[in-house]
C-alpha cells in the first residue's frame, strides 16, 4: 500500500502531471464561468490533444476541465442567475437572491466550500470502491459482462425519461454507428460502402467535437450580446462562508450519499443527485420556508450533490471498463490509445498510475478552491465576453483539434455532420448523450455477446444459469418494468 502511494506520488511529480493538472483546472474554471459552455465541449475540444500525452496527464487534463466547471458554473449561477453549466440550474434558487442580499461573496464561498467538500467525499468514496468493485468484476465472466452493458443500457435511456423516446432513437443511432467498419471476428465490413475511410468505423473525437463543441458554438453565436455582470465585485467576505458548510452537517451527509449513489448509475449523475438532494433538503430542514429566497442550506445542497458525483462517475469505468456517460466515453479513449484496459487487472498491472490519479484528482480540488477565492473577481469578467467571439473560437479549436488527431479532411466533414445534427438536437430537445454512449457501449456489448454464445454453444440460457448474469438482466427488466407502469399510469391520470 504505501509503495503504490510512494509510486503515485513519483508519477504526480512530473512536470507534465503538473501542467496538465493546472491547465485543465483553469481551463474548466473558466469554461463554467462562461454561461452557454458545459464541460462536456470543452472535453471534447482538448481530448484530440490529450491522446498525444502520457496517460496521466491527458486523463488529468480532462478531469480538470469536467471538475473545475462545476466549481465555476457556480460564479454566474449565484451573480447573474444564469447557471455556467447545465448541472448549476438549482444554485440559482438560492445563490442569486443571497446575492442580491448584498452577500455575493459569501454565497460563492460557500458554493466553493460546498464544492470541495462534496469532491473530496468522492474521491474517498473512488478509493475504496473501485478496488472492491474489480475484485467482484475480477470473477466475471462473458455473460456477466454482456448483462452488465445491457443494464448500463437500459439506465442511460431511462435516465432521459423527460424525452424517452429522443433517448432511445440516438442510443439507436450511437449503436448502428458503432457497428460500421471492419468486424474482426468474421473479417466483415459492415456498411463502409467501399469507402476506405470508414473502414475503422465513426471516430468518436469528430462526433463528440461535433455534437458537444460545435453544436454548442453555434448556439453562441446566434446570441447577441453578453449578461450584464455585476460590477465592482468586492473581494472582502470571500472566507465568510468557508466554514459555513459545516453548520449543516446532516444536509451535507445526505447529499454526499445521494451524489455518490446517483455517480454510480449510469446516465444519472448530477442532474439526478441534485434534484433529490435539493427536494429532501429543503424536505428536512429546519427553515423550508426560506428555501428560493437565498437560503444557505439549499445552496449547499445543490454543490455538495453536483461534486459528489466526479469521482465516483469513474468507478464503472475503472473497475468494469464501462463508461457511465459520453465525459467518460472521452477518458476511455485516452486509456485505450495508451493499451491501458480498464478493468479488475487495472489496479494489479498499473498500480501506480491508479495512485498518482487518485492524488491528482485531491491536488486538483485543492487548486480550484484556492485559485478561486484568490481570483474569482477577475474570473467574473468572463462573463462579460461577447458570446459571439466564444463561438467563433471554439469552432476554431475545434476544427483544428479534430484535423490534427489523423490530418484527414474526412474527419473535419464528420465533425460538421455532428454539428449540425447536434445544433438540431439541442434546438428540439433531443438527448445527444445517448449517442456517444451507443457508439462506445455498442462495439463493446456486440464483442461480450458474441463471446457468451460462442461458449454456450448459441445457447441464450446462459444468462439465466450464471446468477451474476441473471441479475443484472432482472434489473434491467425491473426497471424497465417499473418505468412504464408509472409511464401509463401517469398519462391515464392525465387523461381523466
Amino acid at each position: 500500500m504505501m509503495d503504490s502511494i510512494i509510486l503515485g506520488f513519483q508519477e504526480v511529480a512530473h512536470w507534465q502531471v503538473i501542467a496538465a493538472l493546472l491547465i485543465g483546472a483553469i481551463a474548466g474554471i473558466l469554461v463554467g464561468a462562461i454561461p452557454g459552455m458545459e464541460p462536456a465541449g470543452a472535453m471534447a475540444i482538448a481530448l484530440p490533444f490529450t491522446l498525444t500525452m502520457e496517460p496521466l496527464p491527458g486523463i488529468i487534463l480532462l478531469l480538470g476541465c469536467y471538475g473545475g466547471a462545476w466549481y465555476g458554473g457556480a460564479i454566474p449561477a449565484i451573480l447573474i442567475r444564469v447557471p455556467g453549466t447545465p448541472v448549476n440550474v438549482l444554485t440559482t434558487y438560492d445563490g442569486y437572491p443571497l446575492a442580491q442580499k448584498g452577500q455575493p461573496m459569501r454565497a460563492l464561498s460557500l458554493a466553493y466550500s460546498s464544492s470541495f467538500v462534496g469532491g473530496v467525499v468522492s474521491i474517498l468514496a473512488l478509493i475504496f470502491l473501485a478496488p472492491f468493485m474489480a475484485k467482484i468484476a475480477a470473477k466475471f465472466g462473458p455473460p456477466e459482462f454482456a448483462a452488465v452493458m445491457i443494464l448500463a443500457s437500459v439506465s442511460v435511456v431511462l435516465a432521459h425519461h423527460q424525452n424517452i423516446r429522443g433517448a432511445i432513437l440516438t442510443f439507436g443511432i450511437g449503436m448502428f454507428l458503432g457497428t460500421i467498419g471492419f468486424e474482426s471476428p468474421h473479417h466483415t465490413l459492415r456498411y463502409t460502402f467501399y469507402q476506405t475511410w470508414l473502414l475503422g468505423g465513426i471516430p468518436m473525437v469528430p462526433m463528440v467535437i461535433g455534437l458537444f463543441a460545435l453544436s454548442q458554438a453555434f448556439i453562441l453565436l446566434e446570441t447577441k450580446s453578453p449578461p450584464k455582470v455585476p460590477e465592482n465585485l468586492a473581494s472582502t467576505g470571500r472566507f465568510v462562508g468557508l466554514f459555513e458548510v459545516f453548520k449543516y452537517r446532516a444536509t451535507v451527509i445526505r447529499s454526499s450519499l445521494i451524489g455518490l449513489t446517483m455517480g454510480l448509475l449510469p446516465g444519472v449523475g448530477e442532474f439526478g443527485a441534485q434534484f433529490l438532494s435539493y427536494s429532501l433538503a429543503r424536505r428536512f430542514s429546519k427553515k423550508p420556508e426560506e428555501f428560493g429566497k437565498g437560503s444557505p442550506e439549499g445552496l449547499v445542497a445543490s454543490e455538495v450533490s453536483i461534486n459528489a458525483c466526479t469521482s465516483t462517475v469513474l468507478v464503472p469505468l475503472l473497475s468494469l471498463g464501462i463508461p457511465a456517460d459520453p465525459l467518460m466515453a472521452m477518458l476511455l479513449a485516452v486509456f485505450m490509445v495508451h493499451n491501458i484496459v480498464p478493468g479488475p487487472q487495472l489496479f494489479v498491472e498499473h498500480a501506480d498510475f491508479i495512485s498518482g490519479l487518485y492524488i491528482s484528482l485531491f491536488l486538483l480540488n485543492v487548486f480550484v478552491m484556492v485559485f478561486l477565492l484568490i481570483f474569482t473577481k477577475y474570473v467574473v469578467r468572463l462573463s462579460s465576453i461577447s458570446p459571439r467571439v466564444i463561438g467563433a473560437a471554439i469552432m476554431i479549436l475545434g476544427f483544428i483539434g479534430t484535423y490534427t488527431q489523423n490530418f484527414r479532411i474526412t474527419d473535419g466533414l464528420i465533425t460538421l455532420a455532428f454539428a449540425i445534427v447536434g445544433r438540431f438536437m439541442l434546438k428540439n430537445g433531443v438527448p445527444a448523450f445517448p449517442m456517444v454512449v451507443g457508439l462506445v457501449l455498442g462495439p463493446m456489448m456486440e464483442g461480450r455477446i458474441k463471446q457468451t454464445f460462442s461458449i454456450s454453444d448459441g445457447d441464450p440460457t446462459i444468462f439465466l444459469t450464471r446468477p451474476l448474469a441473471a441479475a443484472f438482466l432482472t434489473l434491467a427488466v425491473v426497471a424497465v418494468a417499473t418505468f412504464s407502469w408509472n409511464h401509463f399510469r401517469n398519462k391515464t391520470v392525465e387523461a381523466s
